[in-house]
């Protein structure tokens, strides 16, 4: 058939038969044309033992400068990629290379001399995971899902943890950067979900994330993670810079994760969350159902996972702080408030990945989400409105130029209410209604029920007043009528539900 060479099975059938038939008929037998056979005939050489004759149908555009020119060029240094020889060569000689189509020719003959003449390549030796060998952590950009909290979109990462052996994976969302509290904290719970721990933890080089501290900073943060793996019993590795193959593990699960995740967004139709808990939620749903499917392996990894210990180690960052004047105390250039009376008291501060913790002594004082500084040096401001309003009903006119004013309204209805009282009441009369609302929500704990008359008052086209709302409010409370009687049980009927035995 045209376009097939003919084979020796072919052609020794081609010979037997040709002493019983003629060439067209032994030809239609072997499966070729009677030309191919009149060939045969002429050279009854089989095809193997030919030497094939192979040559060129056009001039070697290369000839003149493959030998003098590039193969120095390639010999001083094999990485020099082929359009950068081509460039060269145009450069030397710009009428005899006018354009690029002997690019691709190039491209081949630089392929072909690097796989004879070139360096040695790394290898990358495939493994075959022991079961309860090792854990592999690592933290990977999730903004491209396009997650958004109450209509932010959310910038974020996930912290993935890994089982080498059977796949079984933990994952949450991380809103700070690759830092040491996020590793430890979530790598606890991790640990504590799966319920054992592998004898070897591997991560990529936590020093990426720490570039801007000193020395000292960074061989202290080396250290607790050290000790954070000596707490669990396991050995701390981690990869070479760059070598991200080393990490295949889980680099691999980190693309199927997300791809997962994206799905399950689809599937569920909005990628919007009320807040970042329901978004955590969501996540570990979502994990559950993958590690459902590895429920085989898991049950073998388990059992050469060593026990957890007593109890967890340190997963925050600690701090001392003073509480200030001004109500409340820095971490990381944000200022958090307090109530007032701890005020000149030195509080030691936990840093979490999402939230600090403030203690005075061994007493919680105080919890706030945790927040990131601005790039441009601007103070950023975590208020409780109920940490200062005791002060700031005695000195109203304060709220004006507050520089935490506008964090100090916990709802959007509160902000919205300032605004219009500004707008169109007298500075201190704004100040002063502003404060009673503030006041209201706080002594009747009414915040969520004040915001939705403030809204109402809006639709109205009225300015909302805290004497108004009060009345409104305690109106809708149901009171229990006085003259309900309780009628108690007698104790002395008990005693016939007592079997007494002589």
């Amino acid at each position: 058939m045209p376009g097939k060479p003919v084979t020796d099975q072919q052609m020794r059938l081609y010979m037997s038969d040709r002493p019983f038939h003629n060439q067209r008929v032994a030809a239609a037998r072997a499966g070729f044309s009677e030309r191919t056979g009149r060939r045969i005939e002429a050279n009854p050489v089989l095809p193997s033992q030919r030497k094939p004759v192979r040559g060129r149908t056009v001039p070697d555009p290369l000839e003149a400068v493959w030998q003098p020119i590039l193969i120095p060029l390639l010999e001083r240094d094999s990485s020099v990629q082929a359009v950068t020889l081509l460039r060269h060569l145009q450069m030397l000689d710009p009428d005899g290379f006018p354009d690029d189509r002997v690019r691709r020719t190039l491209e081949r003959r630089v392929r072909e001399w690097r796989a004879l003449h070139g360096p040695e390549r790394d290898v990358i030796f495939r493994q075959s995971p022991e079961p309860g060998r090792m854990g592999l952590s690592d933290f990977t950009d999730a903004t491209e899902l396009g997650v958004t909290i109450a209509g932010h979109l959310l910038l974020h990462r996930l912290f993935h943890f890994v089982l080498a052996y059977s796949g079984w994976e933990h994952a949450a969302p991380v809103l700070g950067g690759e830092s040491f509290t996020a590793l430890a904290e979530n790598l606890q719970n991790a640990l504590w979900t799966l319920g054992g721990v592998p004898q070897e933890s591997r991560t990529d080089s936590l020093s990426a994330a720490y570039r801007n501290l000193d020395k000292d900073a960074t061989r202290d943060v080396t250290e607790r993670y050290e000790a954070f793996c000596r707490h669990y019993g396991m050995v701390a590795s981690r990869n070479n810079p760059g070598e991200a193959h080393e990490n295949g593990a889980i680099e691999a699960h980190n693309n199927h994760l997300k791809v997962a995740l994206d799905q399950a967004l689809i599937l569920r139709g909005s990628r919007d969350f009320p807040d970042i808990d329901a978004w955590r939620r969501f996540v570990d749903e979502v994990v559950a159902r993958r590690n459902r499917r590895r429920e085989d392996k898991i049950k073998v990894e388990l059992q050469h996972l060593k026990p957890l210990p007593t109890q967890r180690t340190t997963d925050f960052t600690e701090l001392v702080v003073r509480v200030v004047r001004t109500g409340g105390f820095l971490v990381h250039s944000v200022f958090y408030s307090v109530p007032s009376q701890f005020i000149g008291q030195r509080l030691r501060v936990h840093v979490y990945d999402d939230r600090i913790e403030a203690y005075l002594g061994a007493t919680h004082v105080v919890s706030h989400p945790r927040m990131r500084g601005r790039k441009d040096g601007k103070r950023i401001h975590s208020i409780n409105y109920r940490h200062v309003i005791h002060a700031l009903r005695r000195k109203p006119q304060a709220l004006a130029n507050s520089v935490y004013r506008d964090n100090l309204f916990p709802r959007s209805e509160y902000a919205e209410a300032w605004n219009r009282l500004s707008e169109v009441l007298p500075r201190k009369e704004a100040c002063k209604r502003m404060v009673d609302l503030l006041w209201l929500a706080h002594s009747e704990n009414c915040e969520a029920d004040l915001a939705a008359l403030i809204a109402g008052d809006f639709a109205n086209g009225a300015l909302p007043d805290a004497k108004t709302l009060r009345k409104q409010l305690l109106g809708s409370r149901t009171e229990l009528p006085e003259d309900r009687k309780v009628r108690l049980t007698d104790l002395s009927s008990f005693d016939r539900l007592l079997e007494v035995r002589t």
